[in-house]
């Protein structure tokens, strides 16, 4: 089959795969059609987290049975080999006669990791694998970190003026960005499994950091703060969305802790470095709850502290046509004069236009595979 009919039925694998987008982690978004006769006689996608696999939603879908012993499906991501709340789909797909898979990328799962195409080969399945491959990776580059890397997936975002700015001189720094923009930012956070601040930020703008200009879920609220300087009235801790606190080991016990925790709020410590708490260890413990993706809304030197930690995997810059003037603050903090392996080496997306405000999108070059 030409290379470009792969292609298209690919894509409609990723579009599908999308619908999954903050339902199905700490899985991965995968999608999946099955074409008989040059057209698409069955397709699915994963839709909650311990749900059934995209292609077993697929197969279900097919109206006829017996045209899948002729028939190829499309995958973007490797079939599981493995039991895991569901059985492998990679013995279904045998199971059913399916001749020929299609898929986009591997899953770089240690269960899976190459296994589900070995099974299907030494079955023989007939295999063709990296059709979209880069599409399909970028889909899923939450699921790759984590298992790639270790830790979650780390995006930016802020919102700054013309020149640079995140608050004026005096401090304010609330709507620098119009309506459209801030939707954005909340469709962005539905599909982070966690949003991540600093106190800071929280105390000088009353964060809620929950989801509220769009529907969705709430993500993981997490809050770093040394000196629980937190108010107990602030939004932040309202009960609006689960939430975590860091806080240095020395106040886990003490009784701003104990009210904390009396509000159903859950509290971890974390060693305290130069610039906050140690960033490396609540990466680790967040990776640990299965937290596959951290959004982080905080100031400049939350935003410093994470670049020069060498821990941020995407940036979302929304630019606001203001200017704040020399004396605002920037929207970083000092880098320093060196960093771990050299400044990063950044990759440009297409621009976005919400309203007024233009949002610039970019990612850490990575040679890590």
């Amino acid at each position: 089959m030409p290379g470009q009919e792969h292609e298209h039925y690919m894509q409609r694998c990723l579009e599908l795969a999308l619908k999954g987008s903050g339902s199905v982690s700490p899985n991965p978004m995968v999608g999946s059609v099955i074409v008989y006769g040059g057209r698409i006689v069955g397709e699915g996608y994963h839709m909650e987290y311990g749900g059934p696999h995209a292609e077993v939603n697929a197969v279900a879908s097919v109206a006829d049975a017996g045209v899948l012993r002729d028939a190829t499906l499309y995958v973007n991501l490797e079939p599981c080999s493995h039991f895991g709340k569901t059985p492998p789909c990679s013995d279904m797909i045998i199971r059913c006669g399916i001749p020929r898979v299609v898929t986009g990328c591997r899953d770089p799962h240690v269960k899976v990791a190459g296994k589900g195409i070995e099974k299907l080969l030494a079955a023989g399945v007939e295999v063709i694998e990296g059709v979209l491959e880069a599409e399909s990776e970028k889909l899923n580059e939450a699921f790759i970190t984590s298992h790639r890397k270790g830790r979650p997936f780390v995006a930016l975002k802020l919102a700054q003026t013309l020149d640079g700015k995140i608050a004026t001189a005096s401090g304010a720094s609330k709507w620098i960005t119009g309506v459209e923009a801030r939707t954005e930012v909340h469709r962005l956070r539905c599909a982070y499994d966690a949003v991540l601040t600093g106190a800071a930020t929280v105390m000088a703008d009353d964060s809620e950091l929950t989801v509220r200009h769009c529907a969705g879920r709430n993500p993981l609220r997490v809050l770093l703060d040394p000196r629980l300087a937190v108010p107990l009235d602030a939004k932040f801790f309202d009960g609006g969305a689960e939430t975590l606190v860091f806080t240095v080991p020395s106040l886990l016990q003490s009784e701003k802790a104990r009210q904390i925790a009396g509000r159903g709020i859950s509290l971890l410590g974390a060693p305290a470095t130069g610039c906050g708490l140690d960033l490396g260890l609540v990466l680790d413990a967040l990776h640990e709850r299965r937290v596959l993706s951290v959004l982080v809304e905080g100031g400049s030197r939350l935003h410093s502290s994470f670049v020069r930690s060498a821990l941020v995997d995407k940036f979302y810059v929304f630019v606001a046509p203001k200017l704040f003037g020399g004396d605002g603050l920037s929207a970083f903090a000092p880098l320093g004069i060196t960093l771990p392996g050299g400044a990063p080496e950044l990759c440009f997306e297409a621009p976005l236009g919400f309203g007024s405000d233009l949002l610039l999108t970019a990612y850490v070059v990575d040679d890590v595979q």
